[in-house]
């Protein structure tokens, strides 16, 4: 192979001594060709299409094993076959923290493909979901459809978009985010997702489908439980008719539909007593940094105290580790302080109203997103959802039954609403040996609370409570909730 004029040269690439032939995936130097393997070629031609800047070592992974489960190791290996066979050590920088670049000038068009998607960009870091995100990013790679769920302000809709910004390079045809509460109507779905993926108008799920049998892309859905059963028709049929179609899914509620993947989405972990002890052992912990970061960019002097130790250690636990319910009282600092913050949150969730203008409506304030899955319960649900707001300890089914004793309550299913609840991502079932114990988070506690001491709300569950059992007959227990809502701490 001394003829060099054999190789097309509108793909090749040259630096130094050698060329890099794309079309033929052949290395050459003074027109012999030097031996390298394919996965080493692969990084090669990644970084060639970027050269003079770092490639992570996450995303040359996810490029050339786009399938697999592939250790940092495998990767080092490669990196120094490349590096022996062009000469050392010199082409291919490398840094810790930025990873892999090719340092060599490069003549030639560096046509770099670049990935099909509508994922918007992250304006922060996400904290404390590093090691989660490289298991999803792993587990995807052989699913096809995962969902995400959990309680509201959990992060869900954060956590799904830089997974589906990780695993982006896997899909040929790309990545297609599709927030759910931008659609009004379940009729209306199809016609959006048509819209979204520049596909032909269509008017059914089947039409849709058809047109996705060939394509080989990440669908992400945000918000399914918006529209549940409109998702899990068009789920049986994707999975029927659109084999290379993958979907992601964040939803308070699982689909419950063949095939699902599902993952209950983990508040971030909080500070152990022995952690408030001093500032660097504090900041391990992600809730603290998540609070920090946030208060940081409101209040650019922001310097976390050994004295704001404590009082920020029982804002995280009252906050249960929500990273949502964090972000909003950090953006109090700035007016109240920690302390300050501190002595609003005994009293209720108010502190938190004030959202971000930019977020969808229910992302806006912690009070907004739990509004939108309280106003969706149905009434027994909300019945049993506002006794269980009452009790600060988990509790027992048997110890519930004998607690809402004498109360309209005492002859509903109560083992059903308590999973329906558990379901909706808001009741936590504690894990531990013998029966299960059934809780509400501290957000969530305060929330109940707040709505029975709203005369507002009180008046509308009264008429719902009569409407749904027949005249006058729900007072008394309206009202037994109400006084005990009021002595509740």
């Amino acid at each position: 192979m001394n003829d060099s004029q054999a190789i097309d040269a509108d793909s090749t690439l040259r630096f130094g001594a050698y060329a890099f032939h794309r079309h033929q995936r052949l290395v050459s130097k003074a027109g012999w060709p030097v031996p390298l393997g394919g996965r080493a070629l692969d990084i090669l031609a990644v970084l060639l299409e970027v050269p003079g800047q770092f490639v992570s070592k996450a995303a040359l992974i996810e490029r050339v094993w786009p399938n697999s489960v592939v250790e940092e190791n495998n990767l080092r290996v490669h990196i120094a076959a490349l590096r022996r066979a062009l000469d050392g050590p010199r082409l291919i920088l490398n840094d810790p923290q930025q990873g892999y670049c090719f340092a060599a000038p490069v003549h030639g068009a560096v046509t770099a493909v670049i990935p099909q998607h509508n994922l918007g960009a992250r304006l922060s870091p996400l904290m404390g979901r590093d090691e989660l995100l490289g298991v999803l990013v792993r587990r995807l790679s052989g699913q096809r459809l995962m969902t995400l769920t959990g309680c509201a302000g959990v992060g869900k809709s954060s956590l799904a978009l830089a997974l589906a910004q990780r695993v982006l390079p896997r899909y040929r045809d790309g990545v297609w985010w599709v927030d759910l509460a931008t659609v009004e109507a379940p009729m209306l779905m199809v016609r959006h997702l048509a819209t979204t993926l520049d596909l032909q108008p269509c008017a059914t799920a089947s039409e849709l489908c058809r047109q996705l049998s060939n394509r080989q892309l990440l669908l992400v859905l945000d918000g399914a439980d918006l529209l549940l059963g409109a998702c899990r028709q068009l789920l049986r049929l994707l999975r029927e008719q659109a084999p290379q179609v993958s979907v992601l899914v964040s939803s308070r509620e699982a689909l419950l539909v063949p095939g699902e993947w599902l993952l209950r989405v983990p508040r971030l972990a909080l500070p152990a007593p022995s952690a408030l002890l001093s500032v660097e052992q504090a900041m391990a912990c992600p809730a603290v940094q998540l609070f920090v970061a946030r208060a940081c960019a409101g209040q650019q002097n922001f310097m976390l105290r050994l004295q704001d130790l404590a009082p920020l250690g029982d804002i995280c636990r009252r906050l249960d580790g929500l990273p949502l319910a964090l972000e909003l009282a950090a953006a109090q600092v700035d007016a109240l302080g920690v302390h300050g913050l501190q002595a609003q949150l005994r009293s209720g969730l108010q502190v938190l109203t004030r959202g971000r203008r930019t977020a969808v409506e229910r992302h806006r304030s912690l009070t907004a997103t739990l509004d939108w899955s309280y106003e969706r319960l149905s009434l027994p649900e909300r019945w049993l959802f506002l006794q269980m707001g009452l009790f600060r300890m988990a509790l027992t089914l048997p110890a519930l039954s004998e607690l809402v004793a004498g109360t309209e309550l005492e002859h509903a299913d109560l083992p059903h609403l308590l999973a329906r609840l558990v379901n909706l991502s808001l009741l936590t079932l504690e894990p531990g040996p013998g029966l299960g114990r059934y809780r509400l988070l501290n957000c969530m506690r305060s929330y109940a609370l707040a709505q029975l001491r709203d005369p507002g709300q009180v008046a509308r569950l009264q008429q719902g409570y009569g409407h749904y059992l027949g005249p006058l007959s729900g007072r008394p227990f309206v009202l037994q909730l109400i006084e005990q809502a009021a002595h509740a701490e």
